[in-house]
């Protein structure tokens, strides 16, 4: 079941991209996700069909035009050195995404019925960045398109840096069924990236319920990506020596845009060992605006 799920690095590229994930290769109904890579003077058009999308750089800076508006992305060095800017496209529309000097560019994606909002531009000021839980739970989340953080139709995307030898996405948790106020019906994408060249590696767990089974225990590096349709997730484990990088990207079928999380029980309670410790002096990860 892993290997449905688990895609290591170059076994989703699909022409001028290095991941391609829709939510037909992934059989689900909403959530998708593009790498692209551009070398200096580059060009990529983006035909957004029934999609919005995000344009997040990586690495390097790019122009991205749509509709007449050009947005110039600064982007960064790389994803552990800073928050970058980002462009948001809307169902429908075309954009050409051009590189001065190349990059990487993360195209996270969901499938909506309908569009009322325009290209616009997200600056890196003006994302939120959360230090999350304590001790070997600490990590960093960027918070690029969450509800209250950037208006989007469905799509959710957030960046999470782990130290090394620390714990993220626990306590395991899971968001796949529709319950008002308590849980929210999404499929998820993790993309990951690790610190420290191809030696570096980390490890995520997905695990389903009896009537929900999935059963995953991947072995994660740079380029990996891993689904998520349904079931617990979580732990995701930074080996000791290299830092972990993930962009999550979520989508489903609420008309409300939401994101509610039901830890499973079993380990809930590990949320409360959090007040008696500090967060791991590590961070934040390099410049945060």
């Amino acid at each position: 079941m892993s290997s449905k799920y688990h895609l290591p690095a170059g076994t989703s590229a699909d022409g001028p991209y290095d991941v391609l994930v829709t939510p037909e290769s992934a059989g689900w109904g909403h959530s998708g996700l593009r790498i692209l890579p551009l070398g200096p003077g580059e060009a990529h058009a983006l035909s957004t069909s029934d999609c919005e999308f995000l344009v997040l750089p990586l690495t390097g800076s790019c122009t991205v035009t749509s509709d007449g508006t050009a947005f110039e992305l600064e982007g960064r060095t790389d994803v552990f050195a800073s928050v970058t800017d980002f462009a948001y496209l809307p169902r429908e529309s075309e954009a050409l995404i051009s590189s001065a000097y190349g990059g990487t560019f993360a195209l996270p994606s969901a499938r909506i019925g309908r569009s009322s909002l325009s290209a616009r531009y997200g600056a890196k000021e003006n994302v939120p960045v959360e230090l999350r839980g304590a001790g070997a739970c600490s990590r960093q989340v960027n918070n690029y398109c969450l509800p209250g953080t950037f208006e989007a139709e469905q799509l959710l995307v957030c960046e999470v840096l782990t130290p090394g030898g620390n714990w993220s996405s626990y306590p395991p948790h899971k968001h796949d069924e529709s319950r008002p106020g308590a849980e929210s019906e999404l499929e998820e994408i993790y993309y990951f990236q690790v610190a420290g060249g191809e030696n570096g590696f980390g490890y995520q767990r997905v695990y389903g319920t009896e009537d929900r089974p999935i059963d995953v225990l991947a072995e994660v590096r740079s380029g990996d990506t891993v689904l998520i349709p349904h079931g617990w997730h979580g732990p995701s484990v930074a080996a000791p020596g290299y830092d972990l990088y993930y962009l999550n990207v979520m989508a489903g079928p609420g008309q409300d845009r939401a994101w509610l999380i039901c830890d499973d029980p079993a380990h809930g309670w590990v949320r409360s060992t959090w007040d008696a410790q500090d967060v791991d002096d590590r961070l934040p990860f390099g410049e945060t605006s």
